[in-house]
């Protein structure tokens, strides 16, 4: 009980944490994009460093090191969250919270269509209606507007690819995302320090926005650590339910607090999209109260 108890809240303290990380971007929307990803990585990978060195595992980074395909694994990985932290900076900071939220809130249904194509997996007929409810509010806003939802479905792709390159790849998570941040490190300071020698930049110029930079680390290591220690404490489905705290904060926090447009046409939207989550949340918990079902029978026939 006190596992599951401990398990729940590591999974509140990651979800709502990334619920509200588009609040921690808004605070340097003077910064680009780019240089606040570059000081994303940095700062994410020296953090990580630090966790490793307390941890004595640079053994075990060494060995993943010598590996070839796990290290290949990795530097593809690494590519997708970096293209993903972009799109999502670059969005939040453009005025387009409500649209990352419903990225995320696709993601799991194009996980399962991921599970269907590369996988093998097979949909149940509750999983058939998540997808064509969610396709159903792509469609509706791909006729009404005119145009796709490209930051959204940009983020649910990535991250679901992400998904599936880690699910693919036996390192730990915080090994793994160590690897994918040293990665792009050398780039990533080479932006930094190119802006700083030959172009204005607030790094160390403004002593607020320098803070915000180089927290950026801990706001993007910290929530993975609280997520790897709820999954190793709790089942699937509850992390599944879980999940969906994360764009509904970001859902609050665009259309209530950063006053975005939401429209009946996103309403119409995001309501396909709604009903397809749960849909997609139906399924594990109905599985769970029948197998609940059959072994409180065979307890009693015991």
């Amino acid at each position: 009980m006190s596992q599951q108890f401990f398990g729940v809240l590591f999974g509140l303290a990651a979800f709502m944490a990334w619920g509200f990380l588009p609040a921690y971007w808004k605070q340097m929307q003077v910064v680009s994009p780019l240089e606040i990803l570059c000081h994303r990585i940095v700062w994410s990978c020296l953090f990580l460093a630090l966790i490793i060195s307390f941890q004595k595992r640079w053994g075990e980074v060494r060995s993943i090191a010598n590996i070839p395909a796990t290290l290949k694994g990795l530097v593809f990985s690494g590519f997708l969250i970096g293209l993903n932290w972009f799109v999502y900076i670059w969005a939040v900071n453009s005025g387009r919270v409500v649209e990352t939220s419903l990225g995320y809130y696709i993601n799991p249904m194009i996980n399962v269509l991921i599970g269907y194509l590369l996988l093998g997996e097979r949909f149940s007929r509750l999983q058939c209606f998540a997808v064509f409810f969610a396709l159903a509010g792509v469609v509706y806003s791909l006729v009404t507007y005119g145009s796709l939802p490209m930051f959204a479905l940009t983020l649910a792709v990535t991250f679901s690819l992400y998904g599936y390159c880690r699910k693919k790849s036996s390192v730990a998570p915080i090994l793994g995302l160590f690897v994918e941040t040293i990665v792009l490190f050398v780039p990533a300071l080479g932006y930094i320090l190119y802006r700083a020698i030959f172009f204005d930049t607030y790094f160390l110029n403004d002593l607020q926005l320098t803070l915000w930079m180089v927290g950026a680390g801990v706001v993007t290591s910290l929530p993975l650590l609280w997520f790897a220690a709820s999954a190793k404490r709790l089942n699937l489905s509850t992390i599944g339910i879980l999940q969906y705290l994360a764009p509904s904060i970001a859902f609050v926090l665009g259309v209530f607090v950063y006053k975005e447009a939401f429209t009946h046409h996103n309403l119409i939207t995001f309501g396909c999209i709604w009903i397809g989550v749960f849909l997609y949340i139906w399924e594990p918990l109905l599985k769970n109260r029948l197998k609940n079902r059959l072994k409180n029978r065979l307890k009693n026939r015991g």
